[in-house]
């Protein structure tokens, strides 16, 4: 019968697959796994023992030689022998059970540890294909699927294939014919779940799909509340989220139909086998050997025999939900990394550090068209370098080669003469920090959000890092100053402000490389030029490159660089970039439109809008009182630069 539920794990070839990959990725769980089996056999050895003393108090202790008479001391002595086997079963199935949930706890933890660690290691391009709700629910309801089943279902496997294995042995021992009859009568049982079970396994994956996809979902509109309200779009979202959630519930509920047809199952099989041993043992009777008290011992033993089956009915669906989040969970762990660290890393160069980029081109995963095509320059150290082009250009992308958060489909990018392939990824990461157009912050303080980009600094670290890039004022400023909380995601901030902690954060990695995907893009009006001062003295002496979506940030760089198509076009200075009259120039052109369609307009475009250029020797028109500084504002950048 152990056989029959084994053949139905390995009728879904993952099952049992998964079940053993599992093990071996948690060997904490693995490690005395025997042991624990053994302590568990010896409790269910306790439970085989009470049927055999009610056999032997029945066939010697009652009804002594045919004289009515009960052999007390016998019988006294049998029911102490009982209580010791009762005791000692409890005490190893607590001892089994206390091994299995303290082991079963660190391997839960150890593997939470490591999928979290993977997750952070995988390739940006993974993060876009994965909805990060999908990853959410591996890390969370996933691994919680497991921890409910060690509370329970893991101890019952081991109890009750030890109960079974014992019973099965002892019941063939004391008469074959009824346990032959007992197999035979108890087989089909075996085949009916070994059916249901393929059917279950596969509704509970799905149900773990659907929700994966329901987490995802709900992170969406949770994460997107403000522009959901902003737009009165709450009726739209609400009804995908209402579509995830029913698709779910849907597949949950098919899982538990079939799952419920499960125990009806066990309990007609059990009245069956017991029916079947009952008669076959009155009609052997004693003319073949068969005692009163073998019947009833027997009788007992089926039901020990049976008892398992009953409760592996219940706890199969259980299992095929925990072996479903855990395949998801394993699925994770077969996701590649991202790009994969050095067997024998370089580190490059103490100082500021120059950047190659030579024949490269690249591809995203699973498609067939080149996002970046034969790039191939130099960038010298410490030149400030501006990356500008229409959307789909390539830009972000390249940076993001830059930087190694993937690597180029063919050719080669060095930092400092050393091909970033061959740098420790730990020591790229202090050498060259990337500020995002959109940076996070996390739910904790101003000081915390700064300070994890350089492990065991101190405040007066930062405070000195704050002063150098002029921002003291605004700290000093806030309600708790560096002790202010941010929000969840920074909601308490405005984009300038997460900008400023962005580039506070970096000033203290104090990196040799800066890259900036635009990092003036969202930022209000009365922050810019806060923002601006404190990017100038961050990249002085840096080799910096901003992915320029302002034109103002490029008329500020030594070199500006025009993608195309996935091409640089352009190379060059932004006057010397104007007199070609090339894809530079009618971008720039493209920023004057806008700038005079904006003046005739008036205030009633938003500033984020707002073109970045004005002509040389033009004064703005008045936008109104906001627009107005913001034209001042990229007006005195110009005119700073120009200086």
């Amino acid at each position: 019968m152990t056989a029959g539920f084994t053949s139905s794990l390995e009728s879904d070839e993952t099952a049992l697959t998964t079940i053993r990959r599992g093990l071996r990725e948690v060997p904490v769980l693995r490690n005395g796994l025997w042991w624990t089996f053994a302590l568990a056999a010896i409790g269910s050895g306790g439970r085989v023992v009470v049927p055999i003393l009610i056999q032997q108090a029945i066939d010697k202790g009652i009804d002594v030689d045919g004289s009515d008479s009960v052999d007390v001391a016998l019988v006294a002595r049998l029911s102490l022998i009982g209580l010791v086997a009762v005791l000692v079963a409890g005490v190893a199935f607590r001892q089994a059970a206390v091994r299995l949930g303290v082991r079963s706890e660190q391997a839960l933890y150890d593997l939470r540890e490591r999928l979290i660690g993977h997750i952070l290691a995988l390739s940006l391009a993974d993060h876009g294909d994965e909805r990060r709700g999908g990853l959410v629910a591996r890390v969370t309801s996933d691994i919680e699927t497991l921890a409910q089943f060690f509370q329970w279902g893991g101890m019952s496997w081991m109890r009750n294939s030890a109960l079974m294995l014992i019973v099965s042995i002892v019941m063939v021992a004391y008469d074959p014919l009824l346990a032959l009859v007992a197999f035979v009568v108890a087989f089909p049982l075996a085949v009916v779940l070994r059916a249901v079970q393929k059917r279950l396994v596969r509704a509970h994956s799905s149900a773990r799909e659907r929700n994966g996809e329901m987490l995802g979902a709900l992170a969406e509109v949770v994460s997107g509340a403000t522009t959901i309200r902003a737009y009165e779009a709450g009726d739209h979202l609400g009804g995908v989220v209402r579509t995830a959630t029913a698709r779910k519930a849907r597949q949950q509920i098919r899982a538990a139909w079939i799952g419920a047809f499960l125990f009806p199952s066990g309990e007609v099989f059990s009245v069956f086998t017991v029916s079947a041993v009952i008669g076959v043992g009155v009609w052997q009777g004693p003319a073949n050997g068969l005692t009163a008290g073998a019947l009833v011992g027997f009788v007992f033993l089926t039901y020990r025999f049976l008892e398992p089956i009953a409760e592996f009915t219940e706890i199969i669906d259980q299992t095929q939900t925990a072996v479903a989040g855990l395949r998801r969970v394993l699925t994770v762990l077969d996701m590649p990394v991202g790009p994969p660290a050095p067997e024998q890393p370089v580190d490059p160069p103490a100082g500021s550090l120059g950047i190659g980029v030579h024949d490269v081109r690249f591809r995203y995963p699973n498609t067939d068209v080149d996002v970046l095509r034969d790039i191939d320059l130099d960038i010298p150290a410490g030149q400030q370098v501006a990356m500008v082009g229409a959307t789909g250009s390539g830009k972000t992308t390249l940076g993001r080669l830059i930087a190694r958060f993937a690597d180029p489909s063919s050719g080669s990018i060095s930092i400092g003469g050393v091909d970033v392939s061959e740098i420790d990824p730990a020591v790229l990461r202090r050498r060259l920090v990337v500020v995002s157009q959109e940076p996070f912050l996390f739910d904790d303080t101003v000081l915390a959000n700064i300070a994890f980009s350089r492990p065991g600094s101190t405040q007066a670290d930062i405070e000195r890092v704050i002063a150098d890039l002029a921002a003291t004022d605004w700290i000093d400023a806030l309600d708790h100053g560096l002790a202010t909380r941010v929000g969840e995601r920074g909601e308490t901030l405005s984009a300038g402000e997460r900008q400023l902690i962005a580039l506070i954060r970096a000033g203290l990695a104090d990196p040799d490389v800066l890259i900036l995907d635009e990092a003036t893009s969202s930022v209000d009006a009365l922050t810019e030029v806060r923002v601006a001062r404190a990017l100038d003295r961050l990249a002085a002496g840096r080799t910096t490159i901003a992915i320029a979506h302002r034109l103002s940030t490029a008329a500020r760089a030594d070199r500006v660089l025009v993608l195309e198509d996935g091409r640089v076009v352009e190379d060059g200075h932004h006057a010397e970039l104007l007199t070609l009259g090339g894809t530079y120039r009618r971008l720039h052109d493209a920023w004057i439109s806008a700038t005079t369609v904006a003046g005739s307009a008036g205030s009633s475009r938003p500033a984020s809008l707002q073109p970045d250029v004005e002509p040389e020797g033009e004064r703005p028109v008045d936008r109104g009182d906001l627009t107005g500084q913001v034209v001042e504002a990229e007006i005195f950048l110009d005119d700073e630069a120009r200086g």
